[in-house]
């Protein structure tokens, strides 16, 4: 039973720990809003910047859920084309192992 406490408290003080790293970073869509309506035959492109806090290390960005890893911490990335309708956008700051750190930020647009 001691040892079942002894678990159970590492695994809540490493998940505190996690979220206490998590708020040291942060990341910032600058462009598009979150709701915007983006035009199908336009480049279009996310402007961001990541702090990406102790543990991370770059970033993975999902566009409906299609994955591509970004290592720049500060620019712009052109996102595919885009069907008309509605997509959502996230960035994700994770680790030299690509695991997530808890940093994240969703947007969701309209093309038309």
């Amino acid at each position: 039973m001691k040892q079942l406490h002894r678990v159970s408290l590492f695994v809540l003080l490493l998940g505190f720990a996690s979220l206490l790293f998590a708020a040291e970073g942060s990341v910032t869509i600058s462009s598009p809003a979150d709701g915007a309506k983006l035009k199908t035959d336009a480049e279009n492109k996310v402007v961001y910047e990541i702090t990406p806090g102790p543990t991370g290390d770059h970033f993975h960005i999902y566009v409906d859920g299609k994955e591509d890893v970004v290592r720049a911490l500060k620019g712009s990335y052109s996102l595919p084309k885009l069907s008309p309708g509605g997509h959502t956008i996230t960035l994700k700051v994770v680790t030299k192992g690509h695991v997530p750190t808890g940093l994240e930020k969703t947007i969701k647009v309209v093309a038309q």
